[in-house]
């Protein structure tokens, strides 16, 4: 009984293996490039958290132009600070040019902190547009984001 057993066991881990054989030659490009690797900085959840802030921002900042975020082209990793010993928030620095309602584009920088959400549930999201930073918040032309 007990080779019955084992016969039948290595009978199914051999149709396994016939089985993810090939799976193994096309994920090494053989029906064409593989898939680029997506960022932490184009997730659609932080892209549309700007876009949300940047209306909020051009509706109760005055001086403003009433334009808003359509879309992000050029979306670029800056820097990344891991999770570190004297480092306790991971911090990813990103930017985009961020397309317009109005159809021209602007730079915008953004920093991704990691667990820094509402009460350490989540991450956050701060971002600088220099045409738009009236106050200065993010240092000249957004300095500190870069």
């Amino acid at each position: 009984m007990f080779r019955i057993f084992r016969f039948v066991m290595a009978a199914i881990v051999a149709a396994g293996s016939l089985f993810t054989a090939p799976t193994l030659s096309f994920a090494g490009g053989f029906w064409g490039p593989p898939p680029p690797i997506i960022s932490v900085c184009a997730d659609s959840r932080f892209l549309n958290k700007i876009m949300h802030r940047f209306r909020y921002q051009v509706r109760h900042v005055p001086g403003l132009p009433d334009v808003a975020i359509t879309g992000f082209v050029n979306i670029h990793e800056n820097r990344f600070l891991p999770l570190a010993y004297r480092q306790p928030i991971p911090r990813l620095y990103c930017g985009a040019q961020a397309v317009m309602s109005d159809g021209t584009q602007h730079d915008i920088w953004y920093l991704i902190e990691g667990k820094m959400g509402f009460a350490s549930i989540g991450d956050n999201v701060e971002f600088c547009m220099s045409d738009f930073d009236r106050w200065y918040v993010y240092d000249g032309r957004c300095r500190i984001l870069r």
